[in-house]
């Protein structure tokens, strides 16, 4: 057992996520290192429905952690009628919230080594919290941390954003020469406890990084100039480059260890055609370790028993490996 576990938040009960936690413990993909943070009645209810056997173990303390157990953080925010396999659930995705920032709590205050979330459903969830836009936004407040990013990750490459849960005109104004400098160095300092010196690659915002102004100049303006920035500060970058080929170049030629995408889709269309159930994502920037699995709520299988699980152990292996030596 870990001296510290790490925190896994279940997700929208009808989804996928306590479907997840319930298979994973049953197939020894994860352990007593772990605290879920969710409702038991949901759990035990879950594992009924799945025909497991799982020791669900509730702890008030992250200390009180039994061995061989699968240790809960009982909210005590749904009960076992609340379980609606694929149904928008208002107050399944209000509970979803409740978890994730009992954790996070509990990760800035050092009781659990970092954070790993499994999907909400953001339309359940804005039912009752109609200001909420994602996970990474909501975390990063918490934490009254306004320098943030979301990234990608897989054993091949990261990916972190300019932007992410914005609209692509709102994606378009936020690419500044300051925004896309902030975002190297974010890439830089959380490649640089595991790769000596990092090659990041930044990803131009027009088609073929602008082809010399004749398809916008916004790379020439804003883009070129934050890499020049970056450069000076002693950091291994390049581009503008034409987003089209960059991932090729950094996945199949090993070029690059980091890319700067500016909006949303450049970064997370590709990524997830490559690393679908393994890539995981993370909040960089932020005082805690937070990483989540990289796919949604999927109500159309949610516990029917064949969504794939190796994405959580895939996000608890990154978290760990970014929290060193706090677990």
């Amino acid at each position: 057992m870990k001296s510290i576990p790490m925190a896994v938040t279940m997700g929208d009960a009808s989804g996928v996520g306590p479907e997840i936690v319930l298979r994973a413990f049953d197939a020894h993909e994860i352990g007593d290192e772990v605290l879920v943070y969710g409702d038991a009645s949901i759990l035990a209810a879950g594992a009924e429905l799945l025909g497991l056997i799982v020791d669900l173990h509730i702890v008030n303390e992250p200390g009180q952690a039994k061995t061989g157990a699968l240790n809960v953080v009982d909210l005590e925010l749904l009960d076992a009628a609340d379980l609606t396999p694929g149904q928008l659930n208002a107050k399944a995705g209000s509970a979803a919230l409740g978890y994730v920032k009992q954790a996070t709590l509990d990760a800035l205050a050092g009781r659990v080594a970092g954070i790993t979330t499994l999907p909400m459903n953001k339309e359940a969830t804005q039912i009752h919290a109609p200001g909420f836009i994602g996970h990474t936004e909501f975390v990063a407040n918490l934490c009254s941390t306004e320098n943030f990013s979301m990234m990608l990750t897989t054993e091949d490459v990261a990916v972190a954003h300019v932007s992410a849960h914005v609209s692509l005109r709102e994606a378009i104004d936020r690419v500044t020469r300051a925004n896309v400098l902030r975002v190297i160095e974010l890439v830089h300092a959380t490649l640089t406890p595991f790769i000596d010196q990092p090659r990041v690659a930044v990803c131009g915002l027009n088609p073929h990084a602008g082809e010399g102004g004749l398809f916008g100049d916004e790379d020439a303006l804003y883009i070129r100039p934050a890499v020049d920035d970056a450069i000076g500060k002693g950091i291994d970058v390049t581009g503008p480059l034409p987003a089209d080929t960059v991932f090729y170049q950094a996945i199949k030629n090993d070029r690059y260890d980091g890319l700067v995408c500016m909006y949303h889709d450049q970064g997370h269309a590709p990524m997830k055609l490559w690393g679908f159930e393994t890539a995981v994502n993370v909040t960089i920037g932020l005082p805690i370790v937070r990483t989540s699995v990289d796919h949604g709520t999927a109500f159309d299988i949610a516990w029917q028993g064949t969504a794939f699980t190796g994405s959580l152990s895939s996000a608890l292996s990154y978290a760990w490996k970014l929290a060193g030596d706090r677990g």
